[in-house]
């Protein structure tokens, strides 16, 4: 199972951004080129790009194909890319231009179903379930969907359990307290899901804002780390990074 530092980038209209907690009224834009930080991040080591299409997730009519189309043909690394996918067609549109797996998430909670039947026709390698949480007082760990909007009252353990029959692969669990903030990771989730669900490799997302944060999830043997806004506003290098966590 490969462990990895992946690197992200939100889009919105060609622009590079970043939502705080998932709000689209609370962004940051970047003026970057989205191709030229795909090749900056292949330049420091990357070996993946993790793509969400705000744009996309918003208006499935306005989906930026032909920006992710023109990142993927840079030949630099492989991309997993999603924003609000809701169809087959979309699951498509991404695998034909290069995509190497489709980032899923509300669908996965509302229509689980239909998404492990994708998995079971495509390869469940070629998907990542974006699990994004909110953990109540009693650590109840319930999936939130819709952009971070609703809270589904589906519990991650019951939905991850239900995926595990169609060869579930990869999941990017985000715990939402944290997303932005830079203020750490939620490390005692990650141990914990990592050791109830060992078979899934696991990709951990939300608050990390230092070269330490990302040594603080070495115990945890969580995978793979997905770093946004750090790299994006500078806190440390890319490089760094990916050194540290092939040393652990």
């Amino acid at each position: 199972m490969s462990s990895l530092i992946i690197p992200a980038i939100d889009l919105i209209d060609g622009q590079v951004v970043r939502l705080f907690q998932g709000d689209y009224g609370q962004k940051t834009e970047y003026q970057y080129d989205p191709v030229d930080v795909v090749n900056r991040y292949a330049d420091a080591g990357a070996t993946w790009l993790h793509i969400v299409d705000l744009t996309g997730a918003k208006d499935v009519e306005k989906r930026q194909l032909a920006l992710i189309k023109r990142m993927v043909k840079t030949g630099r690394m492989q991309f997993q890319a999603g924003g609000g996918i809701r169809s087959e067609q979309d699951v498509k549109q991404l695998l034909d231009i290069g995509v190497s797996r489709v980032v899923i998430g509300s669908l996965a909670v509302k229509e689980p179903e239909l998404v492990m039947q994708w998995m079971r026709e495509y390869g469940a390698e070629k998907f990542v379930l974006a699990l994004d949480i909110n953990i109540d007082d009693d650590g109840n760990k319930f999936i939130a969907t819709h952009g971070w909007q609703e809270n589904s009252g589906v519990a991650l353990e019951g939905l991850l359990t239900t995926f595990l029959d169609a060869g579930v692969e990869h999941v990017l669990c985000t715990d939402i307290s944290k997303d932005g903030t830079l203020q750490g990771a939620n490390n005692s989730l990650y141990a914990e899901v990592v050791a109830q669900f060992p078979q899934v490799s696991w990709q951990a997302s939300g608050g990390i804002g230092s070269l330490e944060d990302i040594a603080a999830l070495i115990p945890t043997k969580v995978q793979n780390v997905i770093l946004g806004r750090s790299l994006l506003e500078g806190k440390f290098e890319l490089s760094d990074a990916i050194s540290l966590w092939e040393k652990r």
